[in-house]
């Protein structure tokens, strides 16, 4: 993992305390992230059959509900109760949905679950702190089935948080050795200024992932 500065003051729209996290819901969209989107696409490619799937910080469900409207079962696990209750309280899941839906507050570094087709995470995992981060990424590979997928994003190491000691950044050579026991079939460097959801100015560095288990 990249090497860090300077301790420095928290970054302006860093997501910190629940509060934040509140508004951080408030503002973001419903639409599912295109990350998951090209993962069902490759999926769908490959015929239809019962398929399980893992949400790593699923916020309100935005991705979540999509892989339940594609009959998915989907396993929800996010670190703060206010979103698992955001999602629950969602009037566009079924009764069907419902029944295929299980949900778990749980931190990244003490979740588990069982093998999965899909592990999604989307703008989640560098939320983890670094000296859990490669546990977290083990686990994820092995609880793959072979020919499973991850989907989601990681922020790399110019991003405008990176000073923060308590996120997980990465260098391109450091995804690319994350990556090395996958089929990469994504992998867009994306580095750019705007704005959080919240509306605070921020650099960004990040990568969109999709990749096979070999």
């Amino acid at each position: 993992m990249a090497a860090r500065g300077p301790r420095r003051a928290r970054s302006a729209g860093r997501l910190t305390v629940p509060g934040d996290w509140t508004r951080y819901y408030e503002a973001t969209g419903t639409e599912p992230r295109p990350t998951l989107l090209e993962a069902l696409r490759r999926f769908d490619e490959e015929g239809r059959r019962e398929r399980f799937a893992v949400d790593l910080g699923c916020g309100t469900g935005r991705d979540t509900v999509e892989l339940l409207r594609r009959e998915w079962k989907v396993l929800a696990l996010d670190g703060t109760d206010g979103a698992i209750e955001r999602l629950l309280a969602r009037d566009d899941l079924s009764g069907d949905d419902r029944r295929r839906l299980e949900t778990r507050v749980s931190r990244f570094e003490n979740a588990e679950w069982p093998a999965a087709d899909l592990v999604n995470s989307s703008f989640a995992l560098p939320f983890c702190p670094p000296g859990d981060f490669l546990a977290l990424w083990e686990r994820i590979e092995r609880s793959l089935r072979p020919g499973g997928r991850f989907s989601g994003h990681l922020f790399g190491d110019r991003d405008g948080w990176s000073d923060e000691d308590d996120m997980t950044f990465h260098s391109r050579a450091e995804v690319d050795g994350l990556l090395a026991r996958f089929e990469v079939e994504l992998l867009d460097e994306v580095e750019e200024d705007g704005e959080t959801a919240v509306g605070a100015e921020k650099h960004w560095h990040l990568f969109h992932v999709v990749a096979r288990r070999r």
